[in-house]
């Protein structure tokens, strides 16, 4: 009975899959053909699906853009960044799209560990440095055995320092891939999809306005009371926002 259950379930997600693949077939062939919002249909038909790759998201966010969508258009370049942030192609196309936005909101300066950080660290998604561990724990066990049934001293000391090297540079990948998940987890961010709205200084529709922001803004979420949401500004501004005024980029 497993089995059967265990072969139904290989035949429903390879099923899945092929679907999957011919919708992004279909999709691409919409998009060439100027035909944007059909395209974009069958894209979240895979989303839906939970079939996601920023390859998914890289093409939704140029296929908003095409229809001057700001928010949804940054919002799909971010999460296509979130799996992949080495992808140079949807880099470019985020700094156009920045453009389009109305908000000109300049950065907090960062520390030195926060440039390095955002410079080196983040370069790669939680999930590629969690790759990286498993490929160094695999070389420094390999480098192990090798010293281990190595007969001449210099072997011995050539693999015993690879492989003391390895395991340093395994612990450190691991401390890095912990503290870059806890921060994609900790570090909520979201995108302005409201044409405009304004944030007050407290959960409250007759609170003070603070100050305003437009379509495509990115926001880092703090707080949530009933449908408000309390968030943060790269200037360090802070405020509250009507939570359907937002999209969170996150899938904590």
């Amino acid at each position: 009975m497993k089995k059967i259950v265990f072969l139904l379930l290989i035949i429903a997600n390879s099923m899945a899959a092929q679907n999957a693949d011919s919708l992004f077939v279909a999709a691409n062939k919409l998009y060439k053909n100027e035909k944007f919002e059909e395209a974009i249909e069958k894209y979240k038909k895979i989303e839906a699906q939970e079939l996601i790759s920023s390859e998914l998201y890289y093409n939704l966010g140029n296929a908003y853009y095409k229809l001057n969508k700001v928010g949804p258009t940054i919002f799909y370049y971010e999460k296509a960044l979130k799996i992949n942030p080495l992808n140079e192609d949807v880099k470019n196309n985020l700094i156009f799209a920045k453009r389009l936005a109305l908000d000109n909101i300049e950065e907090v300066p960062k520390t030195v560990f926060q440039k390095f950080n955002s410079n080196f660290l983040q370069k790669l998604s939680y999930n590629q440095w969690a790759i990286l561990v498993v490929l160094l724990s695999f070389t420094a066990s390999i480098l192990f055995l090798l010293f281990y049934f190595a007969y001449t001293p210099t072997k011995k000391r050539i693999y015993f320092t690879t492989s003391i090297i390895s395991f340093i540079l395994l612990i450190a990948t691991i401390f890095i891939t912990y503290n870059q998940y806890n921060r994609a987890k900790n570090n909520i961010e979201a995108i302005v999809f409201a044409e405009k709205t304004e944030v007050r200084n407290a959960p409250t529709l007759n609170a003070e306005k603070v100050f305003t922001l437009h379509e495509g803004t990115k926001v880092n979420v703090l707080d949530v009371i009933d449908n408000w949401k309390k968030i943060k500004l790269a200037d360090g501004r802070l405020g509250w926002i009507i939570s359907n005024e937002i999209k969170q980029l996150n899938d904590f």
